[in-house]
């Protein structure tokens, strides 16, 4: 059997950390079973779905390194639903419902005075013709339920409600259909809600596998009976646990919250973020994973804990640091170009500076430092200043080397007296005009005796 995921999203919005995790999860779960990553949009509900979403999707997907065998619309494919719909209706399991919503409110509620659960009673399934005729002659168009099963065909057996199946992820899992309401799969103008869709496009896409969100497991129990009405097997399903925000909430995308398109334009590397998507509530430790194949050596999801975990930004900026501090050069060349850092100097001015960055872009800050001196230059002491008149006289001459840095600080510390920070913090500050960064011995060099004389106070 081939694997098949896929990765389903409507496109109503931008795409969160907590999306992108469960996109992670069916790329890497495909990388590591040599299958197929479908992607498919959910955009059934046309008044709301956009095609610029879509395209933000797909352009986030890329730039975390997802790239789809197949990209589908359901939109495109409503003649399969309502083929569909007319098999279920065949069998008997699928039947026209009247209530208004206000009418099926206030059944919710009688039945909660009865102590009985707020589910629909089915009270369609007795309809008279004439009952039905009087409906449609006021104008009335139906919502059409699925008939959940009942699975014990011996009339011996006592009433079996429960669908249970192997998650991929939790384990042994169960859902009793005894405690929902018949799924409404048709809405009365006649569009679809997101159940048939679904599992119709996984029969006839050939999906082996759907990982997602846990928040669908009871949905998982509704979509196995459909399966089996529809005469197919169900895949194997697997829910990995929900992302929240730092303070517990849940991740949204009409909020925005933590969408990878703000993360990408706040300089996190995409690595960053799916290192952490991936690994933050399992039982792996969370590291900087270089690439997708790396990161798929360390993706178990039976190592998904079952209770959701909490996304902190803070933790992308640790693995945005750890993947700039071992970022080389022939990574960073390209963007480095972008951002106007070019030519001989470029490859050792990176390996100088890239263990000092938070962000790749930083390193323009410190390409301006090395070029034009200090952006703010400090207001030193007259003792300080004394001070760095005698040093900058006692620079060495050039040719430099990479012992530069050493042979001029001896030089200073043999004629001053001073050593330690009272030698090299006003040098620093001279130099850089901050008070920390890259090591002096890496730039100097790229200074030059010119450029470092140029700053002189």
């Amino acid at each position: 059997m081939t694997v098949t995921v896929r990765f389903a999203p409507s496109p109503t919005g931008r795409i969160h950390i907590g999306n992108a995790r469960t996109a992670l999860f069916n790329w890497l779960f495909a990388m590591n079973n040599k299958g197929r990553f479908i992607q498919r949009f959910d955009d059934t509900d046309i008044a709301r779905s956009k095609q610029e979403y879509a395209d933000s999707i797909l352009y986030d997907l890329h730039w975390l390194g997802i790239f789809p065998d197949v990209t589908e619309y359901q939109s495109r494919r409503f003649e399969i639903y309502d083929a569909a719909v007319e098999r279920l209706k065949a069998a008997r399991v699928l039947y026209a419902c009247y209530e208004t919503p206000e009418e099926l409110d206030l059944r919710r509620k009688v039945r909660r005075t009865r102590g009985l659960p707020p589910v629909y009673g089915r009270e369609a399934l007795t309809l008279t013709p004439e009952q039905v005729a009087e409906y449609q002659s006021d104008g009335r168009k139906p919502h059409w339920r699925f008939l959940l099963p009942n699975f014990t065909s011996d009339p011996l057996q006592p009433e079996r409600t429960e669908v249970h199946w192997n998650d991929l992820v939790r384990g042994d899992e169960a859902v009793d259909l005894a405690s929902l309401s018949d799924p409404v799969l048709v809405r009365e103008d006649g569009t679809y809600l997101y159940t048939l869709p679904s599992v119709v496009d996984d029969i006839e896409m050939g999906v082996s596998h759907v990982i997602r969100g846990d928040d669908h497991v009871t949905n998982t129990g509704v979509q196995i009976a459909i399966f089996k009405a529809l005469g197919a097997e169900p895949p194997v399903f697997g829910h990995h646990n929900l992302l929240t925000t730092v303070s517990g909430e849940g991740l949204s995308k009409r909020t925005g919250a933590l969408s990878i398109e703000s993360l990408r334009e706040d300089g996190i590397e995409p690595m960053a973020v799916a290192s952490l998507a991936v690994l933050v509530g399992t039982s792996e430790n969370v590291t900087a994973a270089h690439d997708l194949n790396e990161l798929a050596g360390h993706f178990d999801p039976a190592a998904t804990s079952k209770s959701a975990s909490k996304f902190d930004p803070d933790e992308l900026f640790v693995l945005n640091r750890t993947l700039m501090h071992h970022m080389p050069f022939e990574e960073a060349r390209d963007r480095l170009m972008v951002l106007g850092i070019s030519g001989d100097k470029a490859e050792p001015f990176w390996l100088a500076v890239r263990g000092n960055l938070d962000r790749l872009s930083d390193a323009v800050a410190w390409w301006r430092i090395l070029n034009e001196g200090p952006q703010e230059p400090a207001d030193f002491s007259g003792e300080d200043r004394d001070f760095l008149n005698q040093a900058f006289e006692l620079l060495p001459e050039e040719p430099w080397n990479g012992t530069v840095w050493k042979d001029w600080t001896g030089k200073i510390r043999e004629a001053t007296g001073r050593k330690g920070k009272p030698l090299f913090m006003p040098l620093r500050l001279a130099l850089t005009g901050r008070t920390s960064g890259p090591e002096l011995s890496d730039l100097l060099p790229l200074m030059g005796r010119e450029g470092t004389l140029a700053r002189r106070p």
